[in-house]
């Protein structure tokens, strides 16, 4: 499996970006078939980091209702959203990402 497609995309939350300061962990949706020794080669190709550790959770799609109008008609629909995988990786000792890809002047 190629190591581009593995990486879906980072997640920035509060939590997250709290636990890239202190423990060096950094958090990515990535595609559910791959495992933690693909997710751990991805990352350290991707970013030219090295990898300590790799945490994966399967996230549950949440149900969703939606109301559309429709020639003056309103539809009431649920759906599901997606299930995806989340994986937290845990970097070596000095070794960093800037996910953000620069710094923000004021």
């Amino acid at each position: 499996m190629e190591f581009q497609n593995i990486i879906i995309k980072p997640l920035f939350t509060e939590k997250m970006s709290i636990l890239q300061d202190t423990q060096r962990k950094y958090a990515f949706q990535v595609i559910r078939s791959a495992n933690k020794i693909e997710i751990k080669d991805a990352v350290q190709k991707k970013f030219d980091v090295e990898v300590e550790k790799v945490a994966t959770m399967n996230r549950k799609g949440k149900m969703r209702q939606m109301t559309v109008r429709s020639g003056g008609r309103v539809i009431r629909t649920s759906g599901q959203k997606s299930s995806w995988k989340r994986a937290v990786v845990t970097l070596k000792e000095g070794f960093s990402i800037d996910l953000m890809g620069g710094e923000v002047s004021g």
